[in-house]
């Protein structure tokens, strides 16, 4: 089929009100939210039904047209948008934004690939129930899309990656075949599970077109503290004294360093420090539960003081009321806008075992300012669960190309090979897509990649589901 007739064929076969074909109309639909990739499309589809959503892949599976799911477009790595093949279908699950059922009883809900994030939250929390899947996007990422990426958020350390909130999966397999998987079953030891090949996979096994997920009683209670420390080792000192004191209860255990809260104030003047003086490092840790607020301050306070006595800390800070608490939420949560304001930088999301995190910090920043002395680290993340958003940006007043032509490359692959060395990953939460390709060649095993390939390869033996993504 050639391109100009996919748009018309599949408004013949959906309806023109679930298929935009004109090209300008396109355009806002095959580039990713930060600008570094841009592609093509024949078509973007907007389907309201699974079925709808099969319909559209039977017919690209039968013409061999590439198929690529967008969720929010909140990614980082690029998997939701289309690479230059003019032929793509872009599948948007925008409209697909029901949910289904909430059970407070069984603490259970179903909803639709398209629900915003923060809609689902809200959704629940009028049952008295929690939904922690929670992360600065949170009001535009689509659940879809949080799922085909394993999305991880601030309450990894309590409730796990998004795979681990999941029961059960509706998914449109390459061949336009419907898998209802939808049970919301806590038991069901009947063979492979089989929807966990869809969480994680970047839209490259399948759509993941509705989900049964797990939700949790509200925790209204909560107390923040923001405290300062000199080094990364002290922040996993003070982790261990938290834990023993709360528990489960640790929601967050959130760290950023000193350059990362200079720059939130700088680009953001209507912010303030809760402190005099400017520190190292900080690290911001959320406490919640169902019951007092009190019994939750007196526990962080306890906590606070034996890490005051021990020296794990220098200075903290505790918040006394909800604006207060969000206050220091903001702190840590404009990070990445302050460096969007910035100019353009490497971003890196990486794991590591959680006792290696200072060796790591400390290693890496001696071998990079040896081969630029110039660049500024923005170094934050969920210390609690070994995840780190290790940033870096140009030096001040440089162009703003200044990573091109190898040079940015160089550095993130310094970084990516001193992550290795010391048994981490070099993505915790945001996925493969287009942008570390080359890394999932160079860091898996060639058997891990062949069981990758072979997977993909029976459920998807024509390649049309999102090609150039992952593999």
């Amino acid at each position: 089929m050639k391109t100009d007739q996919i748009g018309p064929a599949l408004q013949d076969k959906l309806g023109t009100d679930c298929v935009i074909a004109n090209a300008q109309d396109i355009a806002a639909w095959t580039t990713d939210w930060r600008g570094m990739y841009r592609g093509q499309a024949a078509a973007v589809v907007r389907p309201r039904t699974a079925r709808q959503v099969s319909e559209c892949v039977a017919f690209c599976s039968a013409n061999r047209i590439p198929v690529i799911p967008r969720g929010g477009n909140t990614g980082l790595c690029g998997a939701a948008t289309p690479d230059d093949n003019p032929a793509n279908v872009v599948i948007s699950l925008d409209r697909m934004n029901a949910v289904k059922r909430i059970d407070p009883l069984a603490n259970t809900m179903v909803a639709e690939a398209g629900c915003i994030l923060g809609d689902l939250q809200r959704a629940v929390a009028e049952h008295d129930r929690l939904f922690p899947l929670s992360l600065a996007a949170e009001d535009s990422a689509q659940l879809g899309g949080n799922l085909a990426t394993n999305a991880g958020g601030v309450n990894v350390l309590r409730y796990g990656m998004a795979r681990d909130l999941v029961l059960g999966l509706e998914v449109v397999l390459p061949s336009g075949e419907i898998w209802n998987g939808l049970r919301t079953l806590r038991k069901d030891n009947t063979g492979y599970d089989m929807k966990h090949l869809f969480l994680g996979s970047e839209g490259t096994l399948g759509i993941i077109t509705a989900a049964a997920l797990k939700i949790f009683p509200a925790t209204p209670a909560r107390a923040v503290t923001l405290v300062a420390v000199e080094s990364a080792q002290q922040a996993l000192a003070l982790l261990s004294v938290f834990q023993r004191y709360c528990g489960h209860q640790i929601d967050a255990f959130e760290y950023f360093s000193g350059a990362c809260l200079e720059l939130v104030l700088e680009t953001n003047q209507a912010l303030r420090s809760p402190f005099a003086g400017r520190h190292k490092g900080y690290v911001l840790i959320e406490v919640a539960g169902g019951g007092q607020e009190e019994t939750l301050q007196q526990l962080v306070e306890n906590a606070l003081s034996e890490s005051f006595e021990r020296g794990t800390c220098i200075d903290a800070v505790i918040a006394t009321s909800s604006s207060q608490a969000q206050a220091l939420w903001q702190l840590r949560e404009d990070i990445s806008e302050a460096q969007r304001i910035d100019g353009p930088h490497l971003k890196h999301d990486i794991s590591l075992p959680i006792e290696r995190i200072s060796e790591f910090i400390d290693i890496t920043e001696e071998r990079l300012f040896a081969l630029d002395a110039g660049i500024r680290l923005y170094v934050f993340g969920h210390f609690g669960d070994g995840n780190l958003h290790y940033n870096l940006s140009r030096p001040r007043n440089s162009a703003a190309d200044y990573f091109k032509n190898g040079k940015g490359d160089a550095l993130t692959d310094l970084i990516m090979e001193q992550v290795a060395s010391l048994g981490g990953s070099f993505s915790a939460e945001h996925g493969v897509g287009q942008l570390k390709r080359k890394y999932l060649r160079a860091y898996k095993s060639d058997l891990e990649l062949r069981m990758m390939e072979g997977i993909k390869k029976m459920l998807d033996p024509a390649g049309i589901m999102n090609p150039g993504k992952i593999f």
